[in-house]
């Protein structure tokens, strides 16, 4: 849910209501102006409040997840956010100017994982392996690689040592590449599927229009 949406719906509803409120017990209540602010302010909030759990109700069904299940993924991506904030620090703190362009797409299809399971959570169950093993992993091994690249002095072992560790991270960015696939494996295939029914429908207007032509030459 993106919470600048969720932040106007819910003031596009509960500021008319407190005001509506605070109008109608002036003018047709008697109230004074006291009363009716406070009045406004119970009927707003319980406007706040109805509105943001209709709109949750609504996303959880439409996700197809229970609100414990959402909660905890939650938990999960903010967790996530913070690893992915790390890894951006070690990323850009590596001095390795030819391997600047893998670190990069590295962050960027990290981000696009983080972001696809935020705006939709069931997303989440696609990318287990992304969240439990391979975003660790990469942090951890980047932030060493960061540490080590930085040593002013750098021997025949040290350098094996960086060279690996390149190659490493190269590898689990393939992995995490992996992930973002399976993540959009369902799109793909509905992609598929509306290719499908594209193709098939041109190619059967075609065959209409070839089968009214022949008989308009006969």
């Amino acid at each position: 849910m993106n919470p600048f949406s969720l932040f106007l719906i819910r003031s596009g509803i509960t500021i008319p209501a407190g005001v509506l409120t605070w109008f109608s017990s002036i003018l047709f209540l008697d109230q004074t102006f006291f009363p009716s602010v406070l009045y406004a302010i119970v009927v707003g909030s319980a406007a706040y409040f109805i509105t943001d759990g209709v709109i949750k109700h609504r996303f959880l069904k439409k996700q197809d997840l229970t609100r414990k299940e959402y909660k905890y993924i939650n938990k999960e991506l903010k967790g996530a956010k913070i690893k992915i904030a790390r890894l951006n620090r070690a990323v850009f703190a590596v001095r390795h100017f030819s391997s600047l362009k893998q670190r990069i797409d590295l962050i960027r299809v990290t981000r696009k994982i983080y972001r696809l399971t935020k705006q939709e959570p069931k997303r989440f169950y696609h990318a287990e392996k992304f969240y439990y093993s391979h975003l660790d992993s990469i942090v951890e091994i980047t932030e060493k690689y960061a540490l080590l690249s930085t040593h002013p002095k750098k021997n025949r072992e040290l350098q094996l040592t960086l060279r690996d560790t390149r190659n490493t991270l190269e590898q689990l960015t393939k992995s995490i590449e992996e992930d973002l696939h399976e993540i959009l494996t369902d799109d793909i295939d509905d992609l598929h599927f509306e290719l499908d029914v594209v193709k098939h429908t041109t190619f059967k207007k075609k065959d209409d229009n070839l089968f009214d032509e022949s008989r308009n030459l006969k």
